[in-house]
């Protein structure tokens, strides 16, 4: 895990580590930076490593493979041994032990499919001397991020965009992306904050011819959304294939040079995960669990008793206000762009300690999106029973409805006068704030749309297509990338194997929800090592007393903060509503945290990036 750059653009030496200094947080144990002249052209390379795999310097990064090839890369390739056994008997030479050389020499063997046959995380980019040209990708889920900025001959890319951005010209602050950042709470892909930078999307390879400038970008994988491929065993036997992928999923995730610990939160997911990795240890799992003292926020017993079943060597963190603090003022140095999901700091916070400890951390995300376990899936099972009501009488109905005074009754009302169930899927992924911006936003802008809008599939199955192409890539990568590198941690997430994800959409939908059994066949590979007992609960999330701090200790800060003259400086905002939507926060009349959220972090980032114009 590291952060990766380069540049068609003609730096000094100074400004090039200026470049990587900014984001050596992502791999402190060496930088480096080559600048080769080929061509009458020049092309700069640089690397801030975090040593996972094979330590020795003579893995460091910017990497030249039999004089061919020069590489930078993040990421881990998992299945690069058994790559690089077949690429041996294909007269293929090694000179070290690291998955580095292996995208390499498989580069010059498959040319630009050998993508297809790496199981991993990543974002390289290849400088192919003899064809003078560079070729990259960015991995099937997008877990790695990769920002790059092109115009004609220049091609700057990098793993945060503030390594594009320092000594950079030419930028411009994108206003779409501000009005996307406002309903989504993150920048969707391809966009950035910046209308010149760019995002490569998940599962996308490239190509860039240095002499002519021209860039072609192409999709190599993707979900099946269109339901072709259907597993047609029994139940019990796509258990035990389950079973089988995540125990090799997590074991490949083990493998590393330094300490492994795991992220428990004592929910599903991360309960499985700790317990197949224990599984496959030799010694004792350190496991890692945030605790917050303030009532409802404490889930740290539930991930205790896991541990204790498990027998692992568990560290709980506690963590208050003080410390939360120090993070937010300093989001926007790790994040580099708005993004408002606040489950980002307890996050940080987990990344900084676990750190202490160990340099990677296994984590369980992208259970709910591949097994329908969110909440959201529930009530669209139950709400689609209203939209057999024919849509004329729904109308009627919800206006009979919405007059009665039950808090219930009035979002079962909003929720009939939906023309249908799609619509009000994305209107639930979306927050509009139509009272608080100044402009409307348009959905269909959004290229990820088709896995939601279409009829291949049921509407449960294609939310979660929707929420693996959107949510997981553009909020849950994202916030777990930059609040591990923060503190050079380096996360690894076996549920987004791709062997795993598509065999959880071959599944049958009653496999992973029957009843109102969400996650049923994660859930009973989960009960043959850890008592279902244990989780006979209510889901939990991943949360942060903000609705109270925000009152109470961090009042002060949010009012300065948001004072109805800086609110001013914040575009597409209408400063006096939210104001009031403040007020009414502070003197306990309404949960406005979100809002204040969402604002504070839009008007820090903007505080930290004035100079440029914004259209």
């Amino acid at each position: 895990m590291c952060g990766i750059y380069g540049s068609t653009v003609i730096y000094s030496e100074s400004e090039i580590k200026d470049k990587l200094s900014r984001t050596s947080f992502r791999g402190p144990d060496q930088m480096g930076w080559e600048v080769y002249e080929h061509n009458n052209q020049t092309v700069s390379f640089g690397h801030n490593r975090l040593s996972i795999i094979d330590l020795d310097p003579r893995s460091n990064q910017p990497f030249n493979y039999q004089n061919q090839v020069k590489i930078v890369f993040n990421g881990e390739i998992y299945n690069f041994k058994d790559i690089k056994d077949t690429l041996d008997k294909k007269g293929h030479s090694f000179s070290t032990s690291s998955d580095t050389e292996v995208i390499c020499a498989a580069y010059l063997e498959y040319g630009e499919d050998c993508v297809h046959h790496f199981n991993g995380m990543f974002a390289f980019v290849i400088y192919d001397v003899a064809k003078n040209k560079f070729f990259g990708a960015r991995d099937r889920l997008g877990q790695k991020p990769f920002f790059y900025y092109h115009k004609g001959t220049d091609f700057e890319f990098s793993s945060q965009i503030s390594s594009i951005q320092l000594h950079h010209k030419s930028l411009s602050i994108s206003e779409n992306a501000i009005s996307s950042y406002l309903t989504w709470g993150a920048i969707p892909d391809p966009m950035s904050i910046f209308n010149e930078v760019k995002k490569l999307l998940p599962g996308h390879r490239f190509s860039f011819k240095l002499d002519s400038g021209e860039l072609n970008i192409e999709k190599y994988w993707d979900i099946d959304y269109k339901g072709t491929t259907l597993f047609t065993g029994s139940y019990d036997e796509a258990k035990s294939e389950l079973k089988n992928l995540l125990l090799d999923a997590v074991k490949v995730r083990m493998f590393a040079d330094v300490p492994v610990g795991v992220f428990l939160s004592g929910g599903v997911d991360s309960s499985l995960v700790a317990a197949m990795a224990a599984k496959s240890m030799d010694s004792d799992v350190k496991t890692f669990s945030v605790k917050f003292n303030s009532k409802g926020f404490d889930e740290s017993v539930y991930a205790q008793q896991v541990a204790d079943h498990l027998g692992t060597n568990h560290n709980i963190i506690e963590c208050d206000y003080n410390e939360g603090l120090d993070l937010i003022e300093n989001f926007h140095h790790y994040y580099d762009e708005p993004f408002d999901d606040s489950s980002a700091i307890p996050s940080m916070l987990l990344a900084k300690h676990t750190k202490k400890q160990v340099t990677v951390a296994i984590s369980g995300d992208a259970g709910d999106e591949n097994f329908l376990g969110y909440h959201r899936y529930n009530w669209i099972k139950q709400g689609s029973q209203f939209m057999k009501i024919p849509y004329p009488l729904r109308v009627l109905l919800s206006k009979l409805t919405n007059l009665a005074p039950n808090y219930r009754l009035k979002i079962i009302a909003n929720f009939m006068a939906y023309k249908s169930i799609n619509d009000v899927y994305l209107d639930s992924k979306m927050n509009r704030l139509s009272h608080v911006r100044k402009d409307s936003f348009n959905p269909e802008d959004v290229y990820d749309l088709k896995y939601l809008l279409h009829t291949n599939k049921n509407l449960l199955e294609r939310a979660s297509d929707f929420d693996l192409k959107t949510y997981l890539n553009w909020d849950i990568n994202t916030k777990v990338d930059r609040a591990t590198m923060a503190y050079s941690l380096e996360a690894r997430s076996p549920l987004m194997d791709y062997r795993v994800v598509e065999f959880a959409k071959s599944l049958p939908t009653e496999f992973k929800f029957k009843g109102k059994n969400q996650k049923r066949i994660l859930k009973d590979v989960l009960y043959d090592y850890v008592p279902k007992e244990i989780f006979d609960r209510p889901k939990a999330g991943f949360s942060i007393p903000f609705k109270v701090w925000f009152r109470n200790e961090l009042k002060d800060y949010v009012l300065e903060e948001l004072n109805p003259n800086s609110l001013k400086d914040i575009p597409l905002v209408k400063a006096d509503y939210v104001t009031q939507k403040i007020n009414e926060h502070m003197k306990g009349n309404a949960n406005n945290y979100g809002l204040i959220w969402k604002l504070l972090i839009l008007k820090q980032w903007l505080n930290n990036n004035k100079g440029y114009d914004i259209k």
